[in-house]
């Protein structure tokens, strides 16, 4: 999947992909045409750079419920042609999220169309995971035809179906078909799960890897070959190494930390990272400095695993550096650092904003290092981080600083982040925001009454609206 393009954080279409309460409140305030169609937009080229952690299915829904949108573009992008050409998840999945959430709302055309599309479309396990969790059972029961008729009645086609219901996220439509009298249904979908049973049995029953008994130098060979064939297996061989190294082996590990072949000195930088062997943070420079990347990306990670004082006075010293491992040490500092260290994690929160923009991957441990050290004078960077990202979750971490480093924050982002995306945010939001905004109280109870939204913001909006708290 391509990066996305993502509009500027000042328009409806900006705000929207970036999942912002702001966007909601925009939305309802915008034409109703303009703000459908953007919401469509989003719904169907998916903004998010991670797809897989970042929240906006329950955001979108909501939204098509607050403007009573029909789902008549989704259908059209379900039914698209291209559905067989680019089976990605990506192209669809937010999509059918969104219709998942509109059917346990009530939405019965998106409970329709979830069906449809689990019968025909390409990306019908989605489909079918989301029906798992709110179609009855006898509409999960219609589709067992359409779906065991993708797979053909011969050895390949019983194989892939096993792998179909072994790999499924919910299990219940798996369930419901197996209980079917009909021998091309219940029988088959039976030897398919019975399959399934003893592939993943098979699987546990020839582990790869370390076996009892392993010398150091097999665990370094076992990472050498795993690096050959493309795999990085220093840090699970690290942890070999601490199972099978002994006080006797130290120097053929740090002999192989200094020099060995890649694989092997990537194994060894992390073990003695692990146990803070004193050679290590020298080790860790000097790896650094050498010509292989490899090697030098793994000495990165290992001090970034390191967790004691002298981590962390070394970090000091490398915190002005002007490469990786200077951003490294920021890091360690933002994670573990005192508050003598404020202003090199607050130096180094406006370098990578500056050089790197607001969705610099280093962002994510400063922002939240300003918030641990509560580095108050950093809040106007937070705020510009919270403005301009393109990820929820960073957006999330600098709402948790701002909360901390921001006296306005209550009364100004806290707000917003009530109609935000992430249900994180929206805890952070339920807790703090200031309830002399009338708007705060009315969402605050439509939260609580919301059967969809998260225990954990519920538990946070009772902690306001309850029965010994001022009524709002």
């Amino acid at each position: 999947m391509f990066d996305p393009f993502i509009a500027p954080s000042g328009t409806l279409l900006g705000l929207l992909q970036r999942g912002r309460g702001d966007g909601t409140l925009h939305a309802l305030a915008a034409p109703r045409p303009e703000a459908l169609a953007a919401l469509n937009h989003c719904v169907l080229s998916d903004p998010r750079h991670d797809w897989q952690v970042e929240s906006r299915s329950l955001y979108y829904a909501r939204l098509y419920l607050d403007l009573d949108g029909d789902l008549s573009e989704i259908e059209r992008h379900l039914q698209d042609p291209e559905d067989h050409l680019e089976t990605d998840d990506s192209r669809t999945g937010l999509a059918l999220a969104v219709l998942g959430h509109l059917a346990s709302y009530g939405r019965d055309d998106a409970l329709a169309l979830l069906r449809r599309y689990a019968a025909t479309g390409s990306n019908w396990a989605w489909a079918l995971d989301e029906l798992a969790l709110r179609d009855d059972d006898a509409g999960l029961r219609s589709l067992a035809e359409p779906v065991l008729g993708r797979f053909p009645m011969t050895e390949e086609g019983s194989a892939e179906l096993a792998a179909a219901a072994r790999d499924a996220f919910e299990p219940r439509p798996w369930r419901l078909w197996a209980e079917d009298p009909r021998e091309s249904v219940g029988a088959r979908v039976r030897a398919a799960t019975e399959q399934g049973s003893f592939d993943r049995w098979q699987r546990q029953m020839r582990p790869g890897g370390p076996r009892p008994g392993w010398s150091v130098q097999a665990v370094f060979d076992w990472a050498q070959e795993g690096l050959e064939r493309g795999s990085a297996l220093h840090i699970p061989a690290a942890r070999c190494l601490s199972a099978v190294a002994s006080a006797e082996d130290r120097p053929a590990i740090v002999e192989a930390a200094r020099s060995g072949p890649e694989g092997a000195r990537c194994a060894a930088l992390h073990y003695l990272a692990e146990v803070q062997d004193p050679a290590v943070l020298d080790l860790v420079e000097e790896a650094f400095a050498g010509a292989s990347r490899t090697v030098a990306e793994a000495a990165v990670a290992a001090f970034e695993r390191m967790c004691g004082d002298t981590a962390v006075a070394r970090a000091r010293r490398w915190a002005l550096r002007p490469d990786a491992l200077g951003a490294s040490a920021a890091g360690v500092l933002a994670c573990r650092g005192t508050g003598q260290d404020a202003p090199l994690v607050l130096a180094a929160l406006r370098e990578a904003v500056r050089g790197e923009g607001p969705d610099a991957q280093r962002l994510w441990t400063l922002v939240d290092g300003t918030g641990r050290l509560g580095i108050a004078c950093a809040a106007p960077v937070l705020r510009h981080v919270y403005r301009e990202t393109s990820s929820s979750h960073l957006r999330g971490r600098a709402a948790q600083a701002l909360a901390v480093t921001d006296p306005m924050f209550v009364s100004g982002f806290a707000v917003e982040c009530l109609w935000d995306c992430e249900e994180t945010t929206r805890e952070l939001a339920a807790r703090h925001a200031e309830t002399g905004d009338i708007r705060v109280a009315e969402r605050l109870r439509r939260l609580a009454a919301d059967p969809a939204e998260e225990a954990e913001v519920q538990t946070a909006v009772r902690s306001r609206i309850g029965p010994d708290t001022p009524a709002l």
